[in-house]
C-alpha cells in the first residue's frame, strides 16, 4: 500500500501550484491584448463555410493623443470622444481606451489628480474601485472608476447629478498604476 502524504504536503503543493496559476495569469493579461469597448459581431451558426472573418483591428487602430492637450507624463480625457490617453513622459501613448462618462464634466483645462480611493459604491448604488478624483464641477466630484463586476454603469436617473467617469475593468486598473498623486489631466473639448 502506497504512503499517504500528510495533509499539509497537499495544502502546500496546492498553494504552490495556485500561485503559479495567479503569476502566469497575471503576466498573460499584462503582456496580452486588452479589451476595448467596440463589440465584434460574430457569425450565426447558419454562415456559409465560405465566409471570409472580419479581420481584427490593429493596434496601430488607436487614435493619436490630441493636439494640444500638453506634453509629458499626463492623463488626457477628450470629452468629445469619450476617450482617455494615458501619455508617458516621451509623449507616447501607453494606454487609450474609450469611458462613460457621468452627467457633470469638467470644463476644459488642465487638473491634477488628487484623491484616490480604492473602493467604494457608486452613486449609481455599484460597486466601484480604482477611484482617481481630479476634479470638481458643479459642486460634484469628477474621477474615473471602474465598476468591480467589470459592468457598465446604467443610465443615471433623471436629474441626478454623478461625475464618475466609468471606465472598463482593464482599463481601471492600468489608470490606477498610472494616476499617482499629482499626475497631470488634460480635458479637453
Amino acid at each position: 500500500m502506497p504512503a499517504r502524504l500528510p495533509s499539509w504536503a497537499w495544502v502546500t503543493g496546492l498553494t504552490a501550484g495556485a500561485l503559479v496559476v495567479v503569476t502566469a495569469l497575471a503576466v498573460q493579461a499584462e503582456q496580452g491584448p486588452h479589451p476595448t469597448a467596440a463589440v465584434q459581431a460574430r457569425p450565426s451558426a447558419s454562415a456559409t463555410a465560405d465566409a471570409k472573418p472580419t479581420p481584427k483591428p490593429s493596434a496601430s487602430a488607436t487614435p493619436a493623443v490630441p493636439d494640444g492637450s500638453g506634453t509629458g507624463r499626463r492623463i488626457v480625457y477628450a470629452l468629445g470622444d469619450k476617450r482617455v490617453w494615458l501619455v508617458d513622459a516621451s509623449d507616447a501613448t501607453r494606454r487609450s481606451f474609450t469611458v462613460w462618462p457621468g452627467t457633470v464634466s469638467p470644463d476644459p483645462g488642465s487638473y491634477t489628480v488628487g484623491t484616490r480611493t480604492e473602493a467604494t459604491t457608486g452613486s449609481d448604488g455599484v460597486e466601484v474601485e480604482h477611484i482617481v478624483y481630479f476634479a470638481l464641477a458643479d459642486g460634484i466630484s469628477v474621477g474615473f472608476s471602474n465598476a468591480v463586476d467589470g459592468s457598465s454603469p446604467p443610465p443615471p436617473a433623471s436629474g441626478v447629478k454623478t461625475g464618475g467617469i466609468r471606465v472598463h475593468k482593464a482599463d481601471g486598473e492600468a489608470l490606477w498604476a498610472f494616476a499617482t498623486a499629482g499626475t497631470t489631466v488634460s480635458v479637453i473639448e
